[in-house]
């Protein structure tokens, strides 16, 4: 079983289209508990474009993706229909139908996600909850409980595997405090910089970020061991001999420079750039496209309308906005990242 990578809409979109015969495929194994919606099969139908491909899982001819559009090829007689191939396994072919049936088209009713994810938990163990919850479109807290319910036995020793294919320990406490310190001497690290030192998720980097700033103990009560922000920033181990070690790695990491265009270079023109990317099908055809143009276009605004925001922030309001400022540029800060590393792993 391949832990690290799953496949989502970019990589299938790579594969070659073929014409497949109606007869050879089959829609066993849906994820939708209650099936296709009729109404939705006849409007594909009665459509004078072409459908768009389907994604089906070579080794058993099963539809991954498209069953209501192969069900409207049928409706209108024809004997052929477009195919993009999956040659993974069949517990890594029904994720990745869910995925692309969570992300797009019809999205899965939640009795489907909750389905889903209590399948994907059972044939993929050592996945975090964030990972199986990123999969399927419900909350990890609602993952988790669904794993407490349906999992009998010890957990796995050697921990999870998260979104980004990285094995994780279930008890993050070192890392924790670890991070806590981390971040205590160099608020200027990144959420990532400080993750891959520690060994835990950017977003439990953020919990520990958002705990040293309002006071509270880095460990959750659940987990707590030993108290104190304080017993970190005064300089302890958190963690013994391996937290040493990597308190070391430490050391390697770069200051964060600030970003931007070269000096002197003319100012980008954010909103020619936005304009060029909506001409963009990939990104004008899909729902997970034009959500990131709309989050894209907002931030076309020009300098005066900035500043004419900013002055105009109410004083009593002013420490929650520049708060969630800093914490939506770690977020984008990150995307950036993620976006460079997947497009450096494709190519």
């Amino acid at each position: 079983m391949n832990w690290g990578i799953t496949y989502g809409e970019e990589e299938i979109n790579q594969q070659p289209v073929v014409e497949v015969e109606l007869s050879s495929l089959s829609l066993v194994g849906s994820p939708r508990l209650s099936g296709e919606r009729t109404e939705h099969v006849q409007m594909l139908a009665a459509a004078q474009t072409r459908l768009p491909p389907i994604t089906v899982h070579r080794a058993t001819m099963r539809v991954i993706d498209g069953f209501h559009r192969l069900k409207a090829a049928r409706l209108r007689g024809e004997g052929t229909i477009a195919v993009r191939f999956f040659d993974g396994d069949e517990a890594e072919a029904f994720v990745l139908a869910v995925k692309l049936n969570v992300t797009h088209g019809l999205p899965l009713a939640l009795a489907d996600r909750k389905r889903a994810s209590e399948r994907i938990i059972a044939s993929h163990p050592q996945w975090s909850d964030r990972r199986v919850a990123a999969v399927t479109g419900i909350s990890p807290g609602t993952v988790g409980d669904i794993r407490k319910r349906i999992v009998r036995g010890p957990e796995p020793e050697t921990g999870r595997v998260g979104q980004d294919g990285r094995l994780r320990p279930l008890d993050g406490s070192m890392g924790r405090m670890l991070a806590g310190e981390l971040l205590s001497e160099r608020p200027d690290l990144s959420l990532r910089q400080v993750a891959r030192v520690a060994r835990i998720s950017p977003e439990t980097v953020r919990d520990v970020r958002n705990r040293l700033r309002n006071g509270e103990d880095l460990l959750p009560n659940q987990r707590k061991k030993k108290p104190t922000v304080a017993g970190v920033a005064g300089g302890g181990t958190a963690g013994g001999g391996d937290a040493v070690v990597r308190r070391k790695e430490f050391g390697g990491l770069g200051r964060a420079q600030p970003s931007g265009r070269p000096r002197g270079g003319p100012p980008p023109d954010h909103a020619a750039l936005i304009k060029r990317l909506k001409a963009d099908p990939a990104l004008r055809f899909t729902e997970t496209g034009r959500n990131l143009l709309r989050l894209l276009a907002l931030h076309t605004l020009r300098k005066e309308e900035w500043d004419a925001i900013i002055n105009n922030v109410p004083p009593h309001c002013s420490d929650i906005v520049a708060d969630l400022a800093r914490q939506f540029a770690d977020i984008w800060s990150e995307f950036a990242v993620r976006v460079k590393e997947d497009m450096a792993q494709i190519s």
